[in-house]
């Protein structure tokens, strides 16, 4: 098949602006060159092109996944909403650089704080999402006050001689064995906690505490322990 017969023009201009390669354009009947175009509109897919994170479509994938693996696991997670306060007004002062610039300097401070097994996300136009995998009540705290921290220590060079400071407002919510949920519901939870901490005034922390689970340790084992052996009839 020769792929200068198929509609590709605003595929690879997708490709090219985002910097990928030109290797379609220059062996257009190649097939691996159609397995490095699926491959690059699928990159593009799952990650947001102004701060490499991933994307908002990425992290709902996840969180599915992550909610299987709590229930069968049961070790709880937490998801993470971030936003960055009063980003609006220095878009709308600044200029739309410098709202990038902005953007692109707390996805940095924010992703050297998170470790290999987590997700970091963009989620919206000023606001990041972060999956914790395994996280406890105390850990999960700790860190959302080390990202708010790591934040608002950060300067924004948006210009020659400009730097700004930005500041976060943090919620999160858990997932847990007791709690059967989506991953909609899971990131309206958070979105709830972190519209919690905007109303107490910004740059602080919000986090659904975790419910007490009624179940005892017997009756786990009877939910989800091995099968007793079949009685002879």
């Amino acid at each position: 098949m020769d792929l200068r017969e198929l509609r590709l023009d605003a595929a690879l201009a997708l490709l090219a602006q985002a910097g990928s390669s030109q290797a379609v354009q220059q062996r257009p009947d190649c097939t691996p060159a159609l397995q490095e175009l699926i491959d690059g509109l699928c990159g593009l897919c799952l990650a947001d092109p102004l701060t490499g994170l991933s994307s908002r479509g990425h992290l709902h994938a996840v969180l599915g996944r992550e909610i299987d693996r709590v229930l069968r696991s049961g070790e709880s997670a937490l998801l993470l909403m971030l936003d960055i306060d009063q980003f609006d007004a220095v878009n709308g002062t600044q200029g739309a650089a410098a709202g990038a610039a902005l953007l692109q300097s707390v996805a940095r401070a924010l992703g050297a704080c998170v470790r290999p097994m987590d997700t970091l996300a963009r989620y919206g136009d000023a606001q990041f999402a972060l999956l914790l995998p395994a996280c406890q009540a105390a850990f999960g705290r700790a860190l959302a006050e080390r990202l708010r921290r790591a934040v608002a220590h950060t300067p924004i060079p948006t210009g020659a001689s400009l730097r700004l400071h930005a500041t976060l407002s943090v919620g999160g919510a858990f997932a847990t064995q007791a709690i059967r949920s989506t991953p909609l519901l899971w990131a309206e939870r958070a979105r709830h906690q972190l519209c919690q901490a905007q109303s107490a005034g910004c740059d602080r922390v919000s986090i659904e505490e975790q419910p007490e689970s009624a179940v005892s340790a017997e009756e786990k084992s009877l939910l989800f322990g091995p099968l007793p052996p079949a009685e002879n009839s």
